[in-house]
């Protein structure tokens, strides 16, 4: 009956004002229902979605929805920040249908301006997809992108929402029609740079990183990844004997991991980083040094020679990162790892030390301090 509909509507309605009239005298007073103004909205969508609805009825019913379409967008906001996603998508829709029962029946309504009414279809768009809708997400995000008019966020959004669910192909079109669209927008850039994460696509990486540092200079993670780019060209570069390459690459490493290091003293991974940077060129200049040809010549001892305090100058420039690594976190393998290794090459007791501590976490315990202090 689209009577009873219409009193259901009506009763809510009327609770819901009660609870926003004393919500003006104290803002901290809790609504009786979770959403009102949505049980309130469908008691009215359905009196006047009834076939046998009477035309004071209809004409009572749209009037409701009138009342009601803002109290939806602000309950709505108030479920999506406190992350209550598909609340928030429920209400946000419910605000966008009555967008339309009010135009069809020439009502005004809160959603009236172009730019409101697809802000607004993008929130609910967000609201599906943080709450895994996805093909509502899809619906609501498309109907702004087939406007013309989308912002950067519409794009991120339909991406994310197409990579989520397989379409990788279509993922990627998206976002590179909106890094074109919007080239200077973050959140854009952050995606395309975990895409060539990914696709191991380190050279187009540098570039991206670089502009993605310039927007957020403050931002520790994009110095780390940067540097660890440049760490992986490096060894690549020294895999295939391009020396000059590989030296420019080291240094680019280098800048950034310091750069890193200067941001906060205290970034474990980022101080660890610098040491993994100069005992991984040492391991592997020990490679080279262990595949030479038995030479006892002048000439070829001479080499070895100069080999050998090459590694161990790189294992001495390692160490104190090692040492503030560990001052850091007493209980992380690798740099137990690398300082053992370090200590026992130069004979120094201390290698005894870290063997007793790598054992310690490699059993499952952990070192209650550190050997250095920072």
């Amino acid at each position: 009956m689209s009577s009873a509909w219409l009193t259901r509507g009506d009763i809510y309605n009327t609770i819901l004002q009660r609870d926003m009239a004393r919500r003006q005298i104290d803002p901290k007073v809790q609504l009786s229902g979770d959403n009102d103004a949505l049980v309130a909205f469908e008691g009215f969508k359905n009196c006047y979605e009834n076939p046998a609805v009477k035309k004071y009825e209809k004409s009572d019913a749209v009037k409701g929805i009138l009342e009601v379409q803002g109290h939806l967008i602000n309950i709505g906001v108030a479920k999506y920040e406190s992350g209550e996603y598909e609340k928030a998508f429920k209400s946000f829709e419910a605000s966008l249908q009555a967008h339309e029962i009010l135009l069809a029946n020439t009502q005004k309504s809160v959603l009236e301006s172009n730019e409101q009414y697809e802000n607004q279809l993008y929130v609910t768009g967000l609201s599906a997809q943080l709450c895994k809708r996805y093909q509502d997400a899809l619906k609501y995000y498309n109907m702004v992108y087939s406007k013309g008019t989308a912002k950067a966020g519409v794009y991120e959004g339909i991406y994310a929402v197409k990579l989520e669910t397989g379409d990788e192909a279509g993922a990627q079109k998206i976002l590179t029609e909106g890094r074109a669209k919007y080239p200077d927008d973050s959140g854009l850039l952050f995606a395309e740079i975990n895409v060539y994460l990914k696709n191991g696509k380190l050279n187009e990486l540098t570039d991206r990183l670089k502009q993605a540092i310039a927007k957020e200079p403050e931002n520790i993670n994009l110095y780390l990844t940067l540097g660890n780019v440049f760490d992986n060209l490096y060894q690549l570069a020294s895999k295939d004997k391009e020396e000059q390459k590989a030296a420019e690459y080291f240094e680019e490493a280098k800048k950034y991991y310091t750069q890193a290091t200067e941001k906060d003293p205290k970034n474990v991974d980022a101080v660890y980083s610098l040491g993994a940077l100069y005992y991984n060129k040492a391991a592997v200049r020990t490679q080279e040094m262990n595949a030479l040809p038995d030479d006892f010549s002048s000439a070829g001892l001479k080499k070895l020679k100069a080999m050998k305090d090459e590694v161990m100058g790189l294992f001495e420039q390692a160490l104190p990162h090692f040492q503030k690594a560990e001052s850091l976190d007493p209980n992380d393998m690798n740099t137990l790892i690398a300082l053992n290794e370090i200590y026992a090459r130069k004979e120094d007791e201390l290698s005894i030390e870290f063997k007793k501590r790598l054992d310690t976490v490699k059993d499952g315990g952990k070192n209650a301090t550190s050997h250095f202090k920072n």
